[in-house]
């Protein structure tokens, strides 16, 4: 194998999910069967780590200082709804039709991975917390440990500046039978369960 074929399968080793043979199968193609796909996805991949950075809002992926979504003045500036990452944000706007904006933490509370209030952007968070403009901090992390633990975090910042905070409901999946859901999933559903609307 040449350094250069090399260098090729270390360089498609940095994507998740993608182990050493995967990266070889990956050269092996770009190399046999599609140069011309390989020059776009360089090209492309060139621009896109140089001129993508994040909205000075909500930390999203923007190509502007600003992105689409806090520039929008159609948006209710009253909702915020903190999610983990950008897929979590694209999730909620391709799936419901919430008209807030968002706030973009790019990970979660992990103090044993270096990861504090600091490298997730929250002072600039309470900040925005502070100016009076939202009512409504909606907290969509994720259901593990670190995920609960940065949704209590977030609800206490939120309570600090007088604004409401509020938690996705988390429980039985549309549609799922009982006795194949797992336990701690049941559990959780059952204890917070609540009083059904007429």
């Amino acid at each position: 194998m040449t350094a250069l074929l090399e260098q090729l399968i270390e360089a498609l080793r940095v994507l998740p999910g993608v182990g050493r043979k995967s990266a070889q199968r990956m050269a092996y193609h770009v190399l046999e069967r599609g140069r011309d796909g390989g020059r776009q996805l360089a090209t492309v991949l060139a621009e896109a780590v140089e001129r993508i950075g994040h909205c000075s809002q909500c930390r999203d992926f923007s190509e502007t200082p600003v992105c689409a979504t806090c520039a929008s003045a159609s948006r209710d500036r009253q909702q915020l709804c903190v999610v983990e990452s950008p897929a979590d944000r694209l999730a909620i706007e391709t799936a419901t039709g919430y008209r807030g904006l968002y706030y973009v933490l790019q990970g979660r509370l992990s103090p044993l991975d270096g990861i504090g209030p600091r490298e997730l952007g929250l002072d600039a968070l309470a900040t925005r917390l502070a100016s009076g403009e939202v009512a409504e901090l909606i907290v969509a992390t994720s259901a593990t440990v670190e995920g609960e633990a940065t949704a209590h975090y977030l609800a206490q910042l939120a309570r600090q500046h007088g604004v409401r905070p509020s938690r996705l409901a988390q429980g039985l999946p549309l549609g799922g039978e009982l006795e194949y859901v797992d336990r701690g999933t049941l559990s959780h559903a059952f204890g917070s369960r609540g009083e059904m609307r007429e």
